[in-house]
């Protein structure tokens, strides 16, 4: 009787710290402002700045697959360092389906743990159902609207205690 090995798991993509100045990343950040626009008005697209990614309180995350760049996201820091907001998750739509968010997701998680972050945060808009399943499926819960924001009935706040 032959045995059946399952093949091992590949990973959705590699993902690390990087900078945001770089050709792929500009386009895929360009993507996601079209994207953005093309789902909600103006005053409730909550864009972060390409500039502000090179802040020393952001860590910008880049996820590769096969040594392409196929997603991104960025983890900006309050002052204190305790609490982080992610914003400009956005995954190729070539690379989607491929499990490339959750790998972000989870480094970009495990990133905050590591440097003691106790609560993530996050705003994602209503009618994109694929990064709200990602983000429940991951422990966040919904609840109000934080500061900077203002209640939007376009957008959608979350957050996850990590301590």
């Amino acid at each position: 009787m032959s045995e059946v090995r399952e093949a091992p798991r590949r990973a959705a993509a590699n993902v690390t710290v990087e900078t945001p100045l770089q050709a792929p990343v500009e386009r895929l950040i360009s993507m996601s402002d079209a994207y953005a626009q093309s789902l909600y008005p103006a005053e409730s697209n909550h864009l972060v700045d390409f500039a502000a990614l090179v802040q020393p309180h952001v860590r910008f995350f880049v996820a590769r697959r096969d040594g392409q760049v196929v997603g991104c996201g960025a983890l900006l820091l309050d002052e204190s360092g305790r609490e982080g907001e992610l914003k400009r998750m956005f995954v190729d739509p070539l690379a989607r389906g491929l499990k490339v968010g959750r790998e972000l997701l989870q480094a970009m998680e495990a990133h905050a743990r590591g440097i003691g972050v106790r609560v993530l945060r996050l705003e994602t808009g209503i009618r994109q159902p694929a990064a709200i399943a990602l983000y429940e499926s991951a422990g966040f819960r919904r609840r109000p609207a934080f500061p900077p924001y203002r209640p939007d009935p376009l957008s959608l706040f979350m957050e996850k205690w990590l301590a």
